[in-house]
């Protein structure tokens, strides 16, 4: 009996947080999806930039004089370092809080195109993903409902583990039991084989979020012992707060000009700059043999020399190496290797989550938990549509006398000091059910707070 209480207590909390996540787990779930075929989709997108010349190419300073005649009063950021002589060169340049990339024939120097980087395709898909178009407010709408449905993972592996030796039901739907075993298999079974591989994209998706991400870096920069660029941004407010920034003179704290995830962010100009110098470096960067995309940036609030960058997606193998503009010569390089171990963490997190770190196998299990977590999500929906008495939402009454388990409190207190937002809601949750939709007979009857025996 005890068990059967606690069991019913946990498919509470389990329904609850499904009520409140599953739109937003379709909504990332297929917005993710998309965002693991960017290497497919990005270069078919751009297609008609990947072959606009056979002539020989101007020299790169021309290039970037182009791109800055294209968006008066903007200064350069990067020089993306052609990956074929045909292609268009792509050349990010700044004007106040806004990051611009410029397409430009190499050979004729005509401005093929104009796009503001967070116009393009996969730029709205990562913030539709990320923050659902809303900024900080969306970020935190995504982190609370990423933790709920850590908290509905969890539950749900509790609820549905296999308890006996029988693989049907457990490792596979049972087919000829009817439609009510069969979508309870199909949800059961779908939870046990992805929960484990969304937990991680779940976990590994936390620090981009502003709220736990912002703490996060908090963290980091008070046990840093000396400022290291962070490998990654939370949220798209501190991204427009490091590209203004970037227009004004050198900051005096250096930690504060940050790498934008899925391209660089480069601090501005703060004095004019000798642009011909990008002719010596280009030739001598490509020496290197760095991991394309790669990025060349001339002297900024983030380094007082010429820098080039890798800003692949697979981040363990970006590598980082300053240049003297009058020479050319390599002053220093850094390799993902050199970062701190927390950061190296949270790069292999994120390479996995974008499905980088070991295509297409990494993409292919990222699709396989996205159309998981829908399957999922159309299952619960069917059985609870299914089951629901009519008139009442249909959550499982309460036992009388039920008391949490002790191992239950303890993940609740744990998931809620970790997961901050989590751990409010959940506090506002209980006292609003106890002080408020209790004392209501119509709510009680609906919510299913009536106890049974």
């Amino acid at each position: 009996m005890r068990q059967r209480r606690a069991h019913r207590l946990i498919w509470r909390w389990h329904f609850y947080a499904g009520l409140f996540c599953l739109p937003f787990v379709l909504w990332l779930a297929t917005t993710g999806m998309i965002y693991l075929l960017k290497p497919q989709l990005e270069p078919w997108l751009e297609r008609h930039y990947a072959h606009v010349t056979q002539a020989a190419a101007q020299p790169p300073s021309a290039q970037v004089a182009a791109a800055l005649r294209a968006v008066p009063g903007s200064v350069l950021n990067a020089y993306v370092l052609p990956e074929s002589t045909q292609a268009a060169t792509r050349i990010l340049v700044g004007h106040g809080s806004e990051l611009i990339r410029v397409f430009v024939n190499p050979s004729t120097l005509q401005v093929l195109k104009v796009v503001r980087e967070n116009d393009r395709f996969m730029r709205v898909i990562f913030y539709l993903h990320g923050e659902l178009m809303l900024g900080s407010r969306g970020s935190m709408l995504v982190e609370l409902a990423a933790s709920w449905t850590i908290l509905m993972l969890l539950t749900g592996l509790y609820l549905w583990w296999p308890r006996n030796a029988r693989l049907g039901g457990a490792l596979y739907p049972r087919l000829t039991h009817g439609r009510r075993v069969f979508w309870r298999d199909l949800h059961a079974v779908t939870g046990l084989w992805i929960s484990l591989l969304a937990l991680f994209l779940l976990l590994s998706g936390l620090p981009w979020t502003s709220s736990w991400g912002g703490m996060l870096h908090t963290l980091r920069s008070m046990r840093a012992s000396t400022a290291v660029t962070q490998d990654w941004t939370t949220g798209s407010a501190s991204e427009r707060a490091q590209i203004r920034a970037q227009n004004t003179p050198p900051a005096s704290d250096p930690a504060m000009a940050m790498d934008m995830p899925g391209m660089a962010m480069y601090s501005m100009e703060t004095a004019p700059t000798d642009y011909a110098a990008i002719d010596r470096l280009v030739p001598i960067v490509a020496a290197q043999q760095l991991v394309p995309p790669v990025l060349i940036a001339p002297p900024s609030q983030r380094a007082p020399h010429w820098t080039a960058r890798s800003d692949s997606d697979d981040r363990p193998r970006r590598s980082e190496i300053t240049l003297d503009a009058a020479t050319g010569a390599v002053l220093h390089r850094t390799s993902f290797a050199q970062k701190p171990l927390l950061d190296r963490i949270i790069g292999y997190g994120v390479a996995i989550h974008e499905g980088a770190l070991f295509p297409p196998l990494n993409q292919m299990l990222g699709i396989f938990t996205a159309l998981g977590l829908i399957t999922l999500c159309i299952s619960a929906v069917v059985m609870w549509w299914r089951r629901r008495p009519e008139g009442v939402l249909g959550a499982p009454p309460p036992m009388a006398d039920t008391a949490y388990p002790y191992a239950w409190v303890g993940l609740l207190v744990l998931m809620g000091v970790v997961l901050p937002l989590l751990g409010a809601s959940m506090l506002a949750m209980c006292m609003i059910e106890r002080f408020f939709l209790r004392r209501s007979a119509r709510a009680r009857m609906f919510l299913g707070l009536a106890s049974r025996a």
